[in-house]
């Protein structure tokens, strides 16, 4: 699906940095017009006095302007106005930006300007931007971008652009993002309807707002020293947190409002309608369902055959021209090509399984959690599609975890045929806890997905370990992955080839032994993604265990951390985000040598805080010194009420990774 982000997230400016040193030299090379009209909105900006700002911001923005002027024929008008100060060395980015329109969002004017403080102002005109498509993961779509660079950006500097979009949408609502990484000096949003139009506003993640009136029919919202979205570890995705105003634009003809998606269903009745015949079969699909189902055994083995033609056997590339953007191409043609983006692969696989008598749907949803709002139905939301798979009473589902009861569709299994690297009954951390838009025939039902168990991402680490007299050890390790603690593992390894996957253990190794050589690294199960991934690894370390006259020091915790400093940082203000629930468990059993028995041992550790568990012991039992723990997330949102919890969850683990088992040698 295409995510066309100039319209839906405010024309927030792309980073230049993203296409490489070489775009950069071509926008260095423009010629500006020195000494040129500088408009007096960015004057005005650059005159505002400015509140104190902490050392490190690199940049405020001062304004942040979008006037909407809609017609009654619905073509919509748009001039968007950004002025930055630059603070800091680090600040300079923000005097290069991009923005983009297609077929049904033309750019009609486009300029930058930059006041520096030696003296002297700069224009850029459209002629000064590179042009350029999207980038990559499209084999074509219509969605283009200009890309410039402001010369005069510097420490000090006052840099602005404006320009003007004409489009007509698909959709009659619009997203204001007027919160920022960077503080916001001033917002505005001016709007202006026909005559007997009507809007409908909703505030997100910030306090209602009400409007000044503006001209006729029209309205303006002005916003002051927005505080920014300050950068913090493990937060929600910034855009989850960030203020927002969600608008929906009623014109007076019923037929129009078609476009203004009033509740879920309807906006679920509009997508089965674009969608409707897409997933017609066709003799070529009918006889590949037939071949890869021939030597299944189970109606889940068929499903599983067919989920892995998806993922795998059709390319991702995207072919998007206006509405094609939201709608999928026929299921004929994109089997006969073997390549489609998320709703084309949603479309193939759903025609597939309706072969084998199958019902599945769309699930709208957006692949960052946290973004889509249920108090706004709207396409806005959603940037992916993926599947819901009707799930028969035959079909076992102890290991389909994507799963969730409806109240009139029965069990549904959630499926992404779109990572190849997730298999069947599994879903991307980022779409679970996510909202998502299950479409019918008869509307849509906006739907939470499910949170999987921690069970189900499972890390299981056992070392073996024989540990000498002057404190080396020689290990073997066993691990065993599941979930998403698999995915992440595979997919690094895929990447490496050869000694390349000896680097990926030894840099995993380096982080908690001194010195180590790796002796050997095996992996099982690389290329079967239905199956746990299983590592076995040999090392030896010297001085592993710290000796102290006739007493060695021995860390039991060898590898892994589940620690996190995130709360020893700065005040922070944001909740934690954990990217899934997860179970890890560690067992290290050493062989101690001849002659050294257990003289002090680390107390055994359980604390639960609701959120997460965490506990560990030692035993001994003869020369074999034990050492076993886990560690649980249960849920991925700490709120900003549960972080001294979370605190206190940390220092426990941490002083539990650094204690030391203290073994005596005995009398001769």
């Amino acid at each position: 699906m295409k995510n066309r982000w100039f319209s839906n997230w405010r024309n927030r400016p792309l980073a230049i940095s993203a296409l490489g040193a070489a775009l950069y030299v071509v926008l260095f090379f423009a010629v500006p017009d020195a000494l040129a009209g500088t408009p007096d909105w960015l004057r005005a900006a650059a005159a505002m006095p400015l509140p104190a700002y902490p050392p490190e911001t690199k940049a405020v923005m001062l304004l942040d302007e979008q006037i909407t002027t809609v017609r009654e024929d619905g073509e919509i008008r748009t001039t968007y106005r950004r002025a930055w100060k630059i603070l800091r060395p680090d600040g300079r980015d923000y005097g290069s930006f991009g923005v983009g329109f297609d077929g049904e969002t033309r750019l009609t004017f486009l300029k930058a300007w930059a006041i520096s403080p030696k003296g002297g102002d700069y224009e850029m005109k459209e002629k000064d931007a590179l042009e350029t498509s999207m980038g990559s993961g499209s084999f074509y779509d219509d969605v283009r971008m200009k890309f410039m660079k402001i010369s005069g950006a510097d420490v000090g500097s006052v840099v602005g652009y404006e320009y003007e979009q004409r489009r007509r949408p698909f959709v009659f609502q619009d997203k204001w993002l007027f919160q920022d990484p960077l503080p916001v000096r001033k917002a505005r949003f001016v709007l202006t309807l026909p005559a007997g139009w009507e809007y409908r506003a909703t505030w997100m993640n910030y306090a209602d707002q009400k409007p000044q009136p503006f001209g006729q029919n029209g309205w303006a919202w002005e916003l002051e020293n927005v505080a920014p979205i300050e950068e913090e570890p493990l937060m929600p995705p910034w855009k989850a947190v960030a203020g927002w105003l969600a608008v929906t634009y009623m014109p007076r003809d019923q037929g129009q409002r078609a476009k203004s998606h009033a509740s879920w269903s309807e906006l679920g009745v509009w997508y089965a309608q674009l969608v409707a015949g897409r997933r017609d079969s066709s003799p070529e699909i009918k006889q590949k369902v037939a071949a890869l189902t021939a030597g299944a055994g189970t109606t889940l083995d068929k499903i599983r055959a067919l989920a892995a033609f998806a993922q795998r056997d059709v390319r991702y590339v995207a072919i998007e021209i206006g509405i094609g953007g939201y709608q999928p191409h026929a299921a004929r043609d994109i089997f006969s090509n073997r390549f489609g983006d998320c709703k084309d692969k949603a479309t193939v696989l759903s025609t597939m399984l309706k072969e084998i008598g199958i019902a599945s749907n769309y699930v709208l949803i957006n692949t960052t959690r946290g973004v889509t709002a249920p108090s706004f139905p709207s396409m806005l939301n959603f940037n992916h599609v993926i599947l819901a798979i009707h799930v028969p009473p035959d079909v076992p589902t102890a290991n389909l975890y994507a799963t969730r009861e409806h109240p009139d569709l029965g069990k549904l299994l959630f499926f992404d045929p779109t990572d190849d690297m997730t298999p069947l009954g599994y879903l991307p951390p980022s779409l679970q806890m996510n909202y998502g838009l299950l479409v019918t025939d008869s509307g849509g039902d906006l739907l939470e997905l499910p949170l999987l168990a921690p069970p189900t991402n499972r890390l299981l680490r056992v070392g073996k370990l024989t540990l000498s007299p002057t404190g080396a050890i020689i290990a073997s390790v066993k691990e065993i992955r599941w979930g998403t603690h698999a995915i992440n593992r595979r997919e690094t390894l895929l990447r490496a080839q050869g000694a390349e996957r000896q680097k990926v253990m030894e840099n995993f190794l380096c982080q908690f032994l001194g010195g180590f050589r790796l002796r050997k690294a095996e992996v099982e199960n690389l290329g079967k993604y239905d199956e746990s991934l299983v590592l076995n690894y040999e090392f030896d370390s010297e001085n592993y265990a710290k000796t102290a006259g006739n007493l060695l020091l021995l860390r039991p915790r060898v590898l892994g951390q589940k620690s996190d400093d995130v709360m020893e940082r700065k005040a922070r203000k944001l909740p934690v985000e954990f990217s899934n629930a997860s179970f890890e468990s560690d067992i290290y059993e050493f062989v101690l040598p001849a002659g050294f028995r257990a003289d002090e041992l680390p107390p055994p550790v359980e604390v639960d805080v609701g959120f997460a568990e965490y506990r560990s012991r030692i035993e001994v039992e003869g020369n074999i010194l034990r050492y076993k723990r886990e560690y649980k997330v249960k849920d991925v949102r700490v709120p900003t009420a549960r972080l001294e919890d979370l605190k206190k969850l940390n220092r426990v683990i941490a002083a539990d990774e650094r204690n030391a088992a203290v073994l005596a040698r005995g009398t001769p």
